[in-house]
């Protein structure tokens, strides 16, 4: 009955209305009907098409709210206020203003605050200007990497401060064709990787572990500390010798290889590369390989921990024509430009 009611009283109000105002209310009752066949099942799905329709017809046509039937009246308000903010962002947005720096030169200002955690702003503002950007320090501010805590310099950069300091020795056990067990000792500092000492023996004992160390290190080149497993062979003879050469004795937890890991790659290494593709004849054989082993792994062999280079550091080549050098027999090349 209230609906009928409704009805009459619209029905008698067409003549006083304005036929743009008729226009409309048609319009938004057709556009209605338009989506509600669009709906599959559930409720009714507007688009974006459908919003920016209803709300152009509300601003110029306010009168609609009474017609609609397939949203609130208070839901087409809420689209029209968020429109109205949406056009006075984009109206409001920065149209000029100091203009952006150049990509690259951001990305350098990235780097640098990358890779020196203890610089500010006016450190890598200096540092630029010396190389010849001239940009705002509010600038390098703005585009500095955020830090949420106190700069940190990290472990990896600890350790590299650290590692010329340390060096790590070790014993491996390669067999002979006569199935005789011959012996070889290395020491590797961990800064650049490089093979310090390596010997061979048969008889490894105590004094000959002390021996190997005087002529390792000269009393003017031995490192603070020395990394070594718990193996019964590095006795009282051992640990007196390095106290006598400033040497800080370091062994390793029982039964924990992973803390000497420096020389158990090294070790690997030489197994893989070298006395795996040999039979040894005796001492002299195997102490003529490794040296020579050695050579090729301080001078030539690339290492990806020394970012492709080699323990002695190598030079670049740019002209010249390829010529390759066999090593251990073929068993490895050196590759220079002639």
């Amino acid at each position: 009955m209230i609906g009928l009611l409704f009805l009459l009283l619209a029905f008698l109000a067409l003549p006083f209305k304005s036929k743009s105002r008729l226009a409309a209310e048609n319009a938004v009752l057709r556009h209605q009907l338009v989506v509600l066949r669009r709906k599959v099942r559930g409720r009714v799905k507007l688009t974006n098409n459908d919003r920016w329709f209803f709300i152009q017809l509300y601003r110029w046509f306010p009168s609609i709210l009474q017609i609609l039937t397939i949203i609130q009246p208070e839901t087409l308000v809420r689209w029209h206020r968020a429109g109205f903010r949406c056009y006075w962002r984009w109206k409001s947005r920065p149209q000029e203003g100091r203009p952006r720096i150049e990509a690259d030169l951001r990305a350098l200002i990235q780097r640098m605050s990358m890779e020196n955690p203890l610089w500010g702003a006016p450190r890598i503002h200096g540092e630029l200007l010396k190389l010849g950007f001239e940009v705002a320090q509010s600038s390098v501010a703005r585009y500095m990497v955020k830090r949420r805590g106190p700069p940190d310099q990290g472990w990896r950069t600890f350790l590299r401060n650290h590692a010329p300091d340390i060096a790590v020795m070790d014993l491996f056990v390669v067999p002979t064709i006569g199935f005789d067990l011959l012996y070889a000792f290395v020491i590797v500092r961990l800064d650049r990787r490089d093979i310090v000492w390596i010997n061979v023996t048969t008889n490894p004992t105590a004094e000959w572990i002390a021996r190997q160390l005087t002529e390792a290190f000269p009393w003017d080149d031995a490192p603070r500390y020395l990394i070594r497993d718990r193996d019964r062979i590095f006795g009282t003879i051992v640990t007196r010798r390095l106290s006598a050469m400033g040497i800080r004795d370091k062994p390793t937890a029982p039964h924990s290889p992973w803390q000497n890991g420096f020389a158990e790659r090294l070790i690997g290494s030489i197994r893989r590369e070298c006395v795996d593709h040999f039979i040894v004849l005796g001492e002299t054989h195997l102490r003529r390989i490794l040296r020579a082993y050695a050579r090729y792994y301080n001078d030539i062999r690339t290492h990806r921990s020394l970012d492709k280079d080699a323990p002695v550091s190598r030079r670049v080549q740019r002209t010249g024509s390829i010529k390759s050098y066999p090593i251990l027999g073929g068993l490895h090349h050196y590759y220079v430009r002639v």
